[in-house]
């Protein structure tokens, strides 16, 4: 299990933003402790806030006054309830906070069920509660916790490791927003690309693609982006949503931006040559598409072919995650272009390209004649195994690892942004 410890000072947030679960149906309330009952024990935020007021008008000068924790078991540990009422009082109690109010809170809107847990750093006399080795008081009483109630041990390790996963968008999972975020907030920070198609190619590997949308609002033309969820299939399969419900870096403007700012970076970028000598000789020395997707794969890059109605290759995208850059075939070389490619695998016209001289550590032939996967990255690039040069590449299971992917944050951020928003409109009419 691991504990995720956040201060803020913004109480109603996290209480806001908790009992909207709860509100949603897509949580509950397990155990208050030391808050102001209620006939019907259902609450309001504001009732809530009402149980922490003292506290907070006592507070001395401690700016984040707010504490807000996470508990997450292992996805595979089944935890009743009632277990988690016993883990949050016992976790509380042995942090130090077991005599301040605070309110447990059960999310269920993710495939692994987790609570919150929101109270307050200071006393009733507004002292702020020592924090000291907090992170490692807190590390020992999960590893206590896990003993006690034979849940799946989890190391700090791990749970970086599990973090920095970004995953292919299920669409049969539920909460498809928080999926969908948690790819299109990392992914431009992390790689190049000079179009909206190579977009779309790096995010066909997660089951997503986008839309671009056009129209006129208030007499002023506007366009914009929506994000659409993809079955394996490569199909629609999920309402579309718009970009500025994940944050202005998936919107349009932020893009074309991206896009400026790559095609600069990219425009004598060494890995265009080496990338180029790959394509090529895999083009020579494998007889159809299957293979040669699977010698590419084995080398960290994959390749998304588009094709219209009648099976025509209409365009050619290569993902090379050892120096996370997309490239279109025609802006690698006119000889990798999408028609060269169309004539090889529907028309058996194989194209007479000579071979680069490469240095052979950079590309190699597949000698492998297990069934390795073609649309998915080959299991050698396991983050686990990488050195710090190869960080970032795709893992085993179809995922990226990279720093802070859980949508569950993004959530609660958004949220914060919403708050602060309606805040801010709220004292520009007064």
């Amino acid at each position: 299990m691991i504990a995720k410890i956040g201060r803020s000072a913004n109480l109603y947030g996290a209480l806001a933003y908790n009992n909207l679960k709860v509100e949603k149906e897509n949580g509950q309330i397990l155990f208050a402790n030391k808050i102001i009952e209620t006939p019907d024990g259902k609450y309001s935020v504001a009732q809530l806030a009402q149980s922490f007021a003292p506290y907070l008008l006592a507070n001395r000068n401690t700016e984040k006054h707010t504490l807000h924790i996470s508990l997450n078991p292992d996805p595979k540990d089944k935890v009743s309830d009632d277990t988690y009422r016993e883990m949050a009082q016992q976790y509380m109690r042995e942090l130090g906070y077991g005599d301040q109010p605070f309110v447990v809170f059960k999310h269920t809107d993710i495939d692994r069920s987790h609570i919150h847990i929101v109270s307050v750093c200071v006393d009733e006399n507004g002292k702020k509660i020592s924090d000291k080795f907090e992170k490692i008081r807190s590390m020992n009483i999960c590893r206590e916790l896990e003993k006690q109630h034979n849940l799946i041990p989890a190391t700090e390790k791990e749970h970086r490791q599990n973090e920095k996963t970004i995953k292919p968008v299920n669409y049969k999972a539920g909460d498809l927003k928080s999926q969908i975020a948690s790819v299109v907030r990392h992914l431009p920070n992390y790689y190049q690309f000079q179009t909206l198609g190579e977009y779309n190619a790096l995010l066909s590997l997660f089951h997503i693609t986008t839309e671009k949308v056009e129209g006129e609002l208030q007499g002023k033309h506007r366009k914009g982006l929506l994000y659409i969820p993809l079955s394996e299939n490569g199909e629609k399969a999920g309402t579309p949503f718009k970009a500025s419900l994940f944050g202005k870096n998936a919107g349009l403007p932020a893009l074309e931006l991206h896009f400026a700012k790559c095609k600069t970076s990219l425009k004598d970028h060494p890995t265009k040559q080496t990338l180029k000598a790959a394509v090529t000789i895999a083009m020579q020395s494998t007889p159809d598409e299957l293979t040669f997707k699977k010698q590419l794969a084995e080398q960290g890059i994959n390749v998304v072919v588009r094709r219209n109605d009648t099976r025509r290759v209409y365009g050619m995208t290569f993902i090379d995650h050892n120096s996370k850059t997309v490239w279109n075939g025609s802006r690698l070389a006119k000889e990798l272009s999408a028609n060269t490619f169309n004539d090889y695998w529907n028309n058996s016209i194989k194209p007479n390209i000579k071979e680069p001289d490469e240095p052979q550590e950079k590309i190699f032939r597949s000698q492998d004649t297990d069934d390795l996967p073609a649309e998915k990255p080959h299991p050698m690039f396991d983050i686990g195994n990488m050195d710090k040069k190869n960080d970032g590449l795709i893992e085993a299971f179809g995922g990226l690892l990279l720093p802070e992917a859980q949508g569950e944050d993004y959530e609660e951020e958004q949220f914060a942004n919403r708050m602060k928003k309606k805040r801010k409109r709220k004292r520009d009419r007064q």
